[in-house]
């Protein structure tokens, strides 16, 4: 069973993801867009222990999100723009990690 109140991806959670509702085009894509913003912003105070964590968070999202998308009726396109954008900030903690002291 999946937890639908799960927090995936910053403060969005499963169920606006595998939801009918909200549709993907513009409102889920637009929630996407704002929440990267902020997340984004968030990186820049993150300390490398934290941000190690969040990757970490991260990659846990990704498998619970993707774990059964075929085997159930979900809305593939929504699967598609979080995997997009979890991609996208995925990377840009990598990028924050490497340019982080040790």
């Amino acid at each position: 069973m999946i937890e639908l109140e799960k927090k995936v991806f910053g403060n969005i959670k499963t169920k606006v993801i595998i939801g009918a509702e909200p549709p993907a085009h513009p409102d889920t894509k637009n929630i996407f867009e704002k929440e990267l913003d902020i997340l984004l912003e968030e990186l820049k105070l993150q300390t490398r222990r934290n941000l190690e964590k969040l990757l970490e968070q991260q990659k846990i999202a990704e498998k619970h999100i993707n774990r059964r998308p075929g085997a159930m009726a979900l809305a593939q396109n929504k699967i598609q723009l979080f995997n997009e954008y979890n991609k996208k900030y995925v990377q840009l903690i990598k990028e924050k990690l490497e340019s982080v002291e040790v």
